[in-house]
């Protein structure tokens, strides 16, 4: 694994480029990422390239033994651009233009500011396609941040419109598929087709959906404009999106699938009040991050990247933009770094090399000061990087997992867009906490798209696949593995709807059973079945022509099974997840031990790890050591059996 760093230039004298270069070296750093918020200064006047500073600071890099990920400039298009092209910007649902001033101002569907990105990324590809420093590309930078996925602009809705006529035979195939019978919202032409924005009440599900994919489909196809161009000017380099955190509002296995690499970028502090935990989770880890937040993002985006992923943007120490944003307990930033590679991480780069005076993101730490002083994770990174080059003779060959959770951002986005009143239920909080659950128990997960090959896993674990697909219930009808699914899983079709035969739509050919009722519950409501299983935020009520496993004091069932395949029908606690998955992993013949909330281990090849995220000291006994292959007479390559809060251990299995 290379350690990176994310490193602004043109922020910075020239005459500092050198010494920073240099002490970037020392602290073990090989990877920088440059570029991709330069647009002004690379063109200031239309026309107008200034490569040639660009270039020294290439050099420079190159010099001092730096491999350089240039971005490309297209989330900050500069004011002269949008003075020619004004029609480029965004518009929000109100219908407020998204203005210059910050960054991510412009429209994925304008024309115009496709034509002005694929000039600037030509540009730069011919100039540094070939350069020696350049190892790799990122295209422009965290598409979708700041809610940009969406625009609601008048190119927007021309393209949209275009979209629903290339995907529906006539639009009166359109008028049925979104059941625009309901409320007389028939259309006589695609023309009369708006945006899903702005309505009295409710807008329809079905358009919502076909909005959302259309979105998607926008950032895809402007992803492959630029990907198109560093192939052909730049063969050989790798490029890579850096996606972002707690974020569904595209389909990332679809930007991604013409990238080579899916990185990330992970602030495990500032997504703290994002990942749905509670008061007390949010105490005891307020200052390391939840023990499973950046291993689910970890394994989530290996998969989008076929088995490569990079951290892009790793967080050093306070962020600016969370609701609070306290200090990493010391040898914090050390961790987050094992753990990436222990996850399968390519690379990790840390943002930013130095703490920027000025502008909006002034309050962000760095590895430096903003007078260019060492702040302490550059310490951290410096021994991370001491320690990773020790144990690279060890065989870190990443293998598949017997537990496999396949995630749907279509069926995430399906089950937002309709939920009966019940705000508690987020389809991806939902999610992690099964992931977590099943890391609490000590095994490793992938995630796969619902298009992937599932042989050789074991469990298969379907957590928010609300879209009914045939497909995906095609390989789980042959598969020898355990399958659990968690309520709502084909709850809708594809347009958004019921199913013809009521849920799970098409994976009653693997359940014989149908919802025939949901509810939706308060957070202050939980409810506990005969067998003390504790479920909260959204129940089912199930008809089937066999008992449950277990049932309700009112009479509804919970967890319905038929031989290898389980249909839970409401959203249990973690406790309750936890004695479900071990009686599934048992099943399956998977080993597997409870960790406790704070500890966790990962293998990569031959190397394990563990991480205590806290909040107490935690003694690696000698049952969790003897389970992950610990050798006494090897003993510890780094660390000990006593881990303190943000302490690794690290012992090979050879």
């Amino acid at each position: 694994m290379k350690i990176g760093v994310c490193y602004y230039p043109e922020h910075w004298p020239e005459s500092r480029w050198v010494a920073d270069a240099q002490h970037m070296k020392n602290l073990g750093i090989s990877m920088v990422r440059i570029g991709e918020f330069a647009w002004s200064k690379l063109e200031p006047e239309p026309g107008n390239y200034q490569f040639d500073w660009l270039e020294r600071a290439i050099d420079t890099l190159h010099k001092a033994g730096h491999e350089v990920i240039l971005g490309t400039p297209t989330a900050t298009p500069p004011a002269w651009l949008i003075r020619n092209n004004p029609d480029m910007l965004a518009m929000d649902e109100h219908g407020q233009v998204r203005d210059f001033g910050s960054r991510r101002h412009y429209c994925f569907s304008s024309a115009s500011y496709r034509i002005e990105c694929e000039r600037i990324v030509t540009a730069l590809a011919k100039r540094f396609g070939a350069h020696a420093g350049i190892s790799a590309w990122q295209t422009d930078n965290e598409y979708g941040c700041h809610s940009t996925s969406i625009s609601y602009s008048p190119m927007a809705l021309q393209a949209f419109q275009q979209w629903c006529s290339n995907q529906y035979n006539g639009v009166e195939a359109l008028n049925m598929a979104w059941g625009n019978v309901f409320w007389s919202m028939e259309y006589t032409s695609f023309e009369e087709i708006g945006l899903p924005v702005g309505t009295v009440t409710e807008s329809n599900p079905a358009h919502r959906l076909a909005f959302w994919r259309f979105s998607t489909e926008q950032i895809k196809t402007f992803n492959k404009l630029q990907v198109d161009i560093l192939r052909e000017h730049s063969p050989g380099r790798d490029i890579v999106h850096n996606f972002m955190g707690n974020f569904v509002e595209f389909d990332h296995f679809d930007v991604a699938d013409n990238l080579d690499v899916a990185s990330w970028d992970n602030y495990p502090l500032g997504f703290l009040t994002r990942d749905g935990t509670d008061a007390v989770d949010q105490k005891n880890y307020f200052r390391t991050g939840h023990p499973d937040s950046s291993s689910f993002h970890h394994d989530l985006y290996r998969a989008c990247g076929k088995g490569r992923m990079w951290l892009m943007e790793q967080q050093p120490g306070p962020v600016n933009w969370a609701p609070y944003n306290p200090a990493p307990v010391p040898g914090m930033v050390r961790l987050w770094g094992w753990e990436a590679f222990a996850h399968g991480a390519e690379v990790v780069s840390y943002f930013r090399y130095r703490q920027a005076p000025f502008a909006q993101e002034q309050m962000h730490a760095g590895l430096c000061l903003p007078d260019g002083r060492e702040d302490d994770a550059a310490v951290e990174v410096k021994i991370l990087a001491e320690e990773i080059h020790q144990l690279s003779h060890i065989d870190n060959t990443m293998q598949q997992a017997s537990v496999a959770i396949v995630f749907d951002y279509v069926g995430d986005q399906a089950a937002r867009i309709q939920q009966p009143d019940g705000q508690n239920y987020d389809p991806l909080v939902f999610t992690q906490r099964v992931y977590s659950a099943l890391r609490q128990l000590g095994v490793a997960v992938d995630f796969v798209n619902t298009a992937a090959n599932l042989d050789n896993y074991k469990l298969i674990v379907l957590a928010n696949c609300t879209v009914s697909n045939i497909t995906l219930c095609n390989k789980l009808e042959t598969t020898k593995a355990q399958v659990v699914m968690f309520p709502r899983t084909g709850s809708k079709t594809a347009e958004c709807s019921i199913p013809e035969q009521l849920a799970p739509g098409a994976y009653q050919r693997l359940l014989n059973l149908k919802v025939t009722r949901v509810e939706t519950l308060p957070p202050m409501i939980q409810m506990t079945t005969e067998n003390k299983a504790a479920i909260v935020d959204w129940r089912e009520r199930i008809e089937a022509d066999y008992a449950a496993q277990d049932a309700f004091e009112d009479g509804w069932g919970f967890h319905y099974r038929q031989g290898q395949y389980h249909y839970i029908n409401a959203c249990p606690q973690q406790p309750t997840l936890l004695k479900l998955f071990t009686e599934r992993l048992q099943e399956a013949g998977i080993a597997h031990i409870d960790l406790g909330r704070g500890l966790r281990i990962a293998q990569r090849g031959q190397l394990t790890m563990a991480f205590n995220y806290g909040p107490d000291i935690t003694e690696l006994s000698d049952e969790v050591l003897a389970h992950f292959g610990f050798n006494p007479n090897q003993g510890f390559l780094l660390g000990q059996k006593t881990l303190h809060v943000s302490d690794i251990g690290a012992w090979s299995g050879t």
